[in-house]
């Protein structure tokens, strides 16, 4: 034999021999034990007196070998080349442990069965904790000549290659006859190399024992990968190093699923505080547009001004808010809050959201409700999100002076919602699309009005967890087109709510104190709660807030989150804390609009989370909320 292999065999010996974290024995043909190495002893008990010779069943609980499952193993590995299974296993002692075993055929030249390797190791804690087993499957499973999952291979004492299995030949991409003999730092990249990487790793495992690093390797076509790695000293009984051994693992798939799980949360992030900062200025325009809203007879340019300003800025919040809904909605965060709710209901409440932009087109609106109440499990604003959504695409796409028709019907089962129009159709390559995310129609200049392309993908998701279906139907281009939505109706019908009109209540005199550090927004509902008749006052940051609530103890604190210095959730825990405003009202007056910051703004004390911009309808029921608690409370006094 070449001296060459003896060495390396000799080197190889050692290794499995002073491995303690595996039990690696041999098997022959019949599987009996042949070998045994320390590993095996400490994970089994037994000595290698006690179980050379002997058959490996013995290492099997009752219900394996009730089921034949240690002949099974051999014959899958005679058969395949190689077995691997997790399960338990048994020890001297009778006390049990999770094992993973791999069992290698071994043959000869011929292609002659002389045994079988067995390497086995005990992953019990493992099998405890779920998430230290996914950390420790990635760090710690040896393998030697006949796995392939893994690369396993030894160094000398200077870092060069000195064995080399088909795993590090899979993974790699060199053969044997390549890379023995050379320095490991051929695997890194040249970054690594410019400091020293390679030369750190060794000096590391020298000095502790072993070191483990995940990092970028490079193979032989030049490709990177994404690697687990742990080097282990190798030290003879006289304390000698006699080289190391290195297993690597390729991790570049989860590399990559995590790159893309960053990746999405960066950018819904970025959604977030983009819907933020383009919010502040909104409210700030939408509060002057009210606030300059034509009162009595004005000129048609001044009126019509008012109106194109009204409602580009409805169609800006329009655009954050489908951001938002499908940022949500595509990382499954969107929580439904269901409720018996009636569908021409939600229909009257879409018809009222779109009026405006449909009289704007001067488009006619037909709308057909059943005589009867029409009840579903649902979530009250979602669904009337769905419906405005789809006559907002119904009016965008039909011509001026075009009509939208909308149908509400049912049967036992299912309730079925159209909306159909007269305008440009689809063509019949986009309609299996139509509901894809930023799927889009024609942009030529006559369809300027495109959009983002992702009202109808927020329609679809809506409906398909209220367990319904969206569907789209065109005859063609210029032929219009028809969305059907269907949902499923409760088992059992419903009596309808009693309803009882709406008292007319009078409009109270508040003091209103508005906190925003954006102080056109802050100004500008100011002036729009005076015209409302109200005391209003303005404060820029968060130490004015609180100095300005004490002595004028307002009845409504409407309040920004995001402020320099001090935020809107320590303002508004100082308030809260502070004697003579326990019966103030306090309002998160904000950008922010996802479901965790509404969650935090509850934890800091807000009666409720309004998201900027504000509409005047929305002000006016609150602050008459407001007034008629504040009179209830004055009756009780009295």
């Amino acid at each position: 034999m070449d001296p060459t292999e003896l060495g390396a065999d000799v080197q190889f010996r050692t290794l499995i021999e002073g491995v303690k974290d595996y039990a690696i024995f041999m098997l022959d043909t019949e599987g009996r034990v042949t070998t045994w190495n320390a590993g095996a002893q400490q994970i089994n008990g037994y000595s290698a007196e006690e179980v050379i010779g002997t058959h490996f069943s013995r290492f099997y609980p009752p219900e394996a070998l009730a089921r034949n499952w240690p002949a099974v193993e051999l014959a899958e590995a005679r058969r395949q080349g190689r077995f691997e299974d997790d399960g338990w296993r048994v020890r001297k002692d009778g006390t049990r442990f999770w094992a993973n075993v791999i069992i290698t055929a071994i043959r000869d030249a011929r292609g002659e069965l002389r045994g079988f390797s067995k390497i086995t190791r005990d992953l019990t804690e493992r099998k405890r904790q779920e998430e230290s087993l996914r950390q420790s499957e990635e760090r710690f499973r040896m393998l030697v000549e006949g796995v392939k999952d893994y690369a396993i291979f030894m160094l000398d004492p200077e870092g060069r290659v000195t064995t080399w299995n088909a795993g590090a030949q899979q993974i790699k991409g060199y053969s044997a006859e390549e890379v023995i003999g050379t320095h490991f730092s051929r695997f890194y990249p040249p970054e690594a190399l410019a400091r020293n990487w390679p030369e750190t790793v060794l000096a590391s495992a020298r000095r502790h024992g072993r070191f483990e690093d995940e990092g970028w390797r490079v193979r032989k076509d030049g490709s990177k990968f994404w690697a687990s790695v742990v080097v282990t000293a190798i030290r003879g009984s006289d304390g000698e190093l006699r080289g190391f051994s290195k297993i690597t693992r390729d991790l570049t798939e989860r590399k990559r699923l995590e790159q893309i799980e960053s990746n999405a949360r960066q950018m819904e992030e970025f959604v977030a505080m983009l819907a933020h900062e383009l919010r502040n200025p909104l409210a700030s325009i939408s509060n002057a547009t009210a606030a300059l809203r034509p009162e009595g007879e004005v000129s048609p340019e001044v009126a019509w001004a008012a109106g194109v300003m009204e409602r580009q800025v409805g169609q800006l919040v329009r655009l954050v808010d489908d951001l938002l809904d499908v940022s949500r909605i595509t990382r499954g965060k969107i929580a439904l809050e269901c409720m018996r709710v009636d569908l021409a209901d939600i229909v009257t409440r879409a018809v009222e959201a779109s009026r405006a932009w449909i009289d704007a087109r001067e488009q006619v609106l037909e709308v057909r409700l059943p005589a009867e109440p029409i009840f579903v499990e649902g979530d009250l604003a979602r669904l009337t999100q769905v419906v405005t959504n789809l006559l907002h695409n119904a009016a965008k796409f039909t011509p001026l002076r075009g009509s939208i028709w909308l149908t509400l019907e049912a049967d036992g089962a299912r309730a079925t919602l159209r909306v159909r129009d007269n305008g440009v159709g689809i063509s019949p390559t986009l309609l299996p699309q139509v509901f894809d995310l930023f799927t889009q129609g024609d942009r030529s200049l006559d369809r300027a009005e495109g959009g983002l392309g992702i009202g109808l993908t927020i329609v679809r998701r809506l409906i398909e967890l209220h367990g319904g279906t969206a569907r789209a139907h065109s005859d063609g281009p210029g032929r219009g087109s028809e969305f059907i939505v269907e949902l499923p109706r409760p088992a059992h019908p419903v009596a309808p709510p009693t309803r009882r009109a709406p008292a007319e209540r009078p409009v109270d005199r508040l003091c209103v104190l508005v906190v925003d550090d954006n102080e056109d927004s802050a100004e500008s509902m100011a002036m729009l709660l005076r015209r409302l008749g109200h005391e209003a006052h303005a404060a820029f940051d968060g130490a004015s807030a609180i100095e300005m609530a004490t002595r004028l103890r307002p009845d409504l604190v409407l309040l920004d989150i995001g402020m320099p210095g001090m935020t809107g959730h320590e303002v508004a825990r100082a308030l809260r804390s502070t004697p003579g405003l326990t019966e103030t009202s306090l309002f998160a007056m904000t950008g922010y609009g996802q479901e965790s910051d509404r969650r935090l703004t509850q934890e800091a004390g807000f009666d409720e989370h309004l998201v900027k911009p504000v509409s005047v309808e929305v002000l006016k029921r609150h602050v008459a909320d407001i007034a008629a608690r504040a009179r209830a409370r004055g009756a009780k006094e009295v």
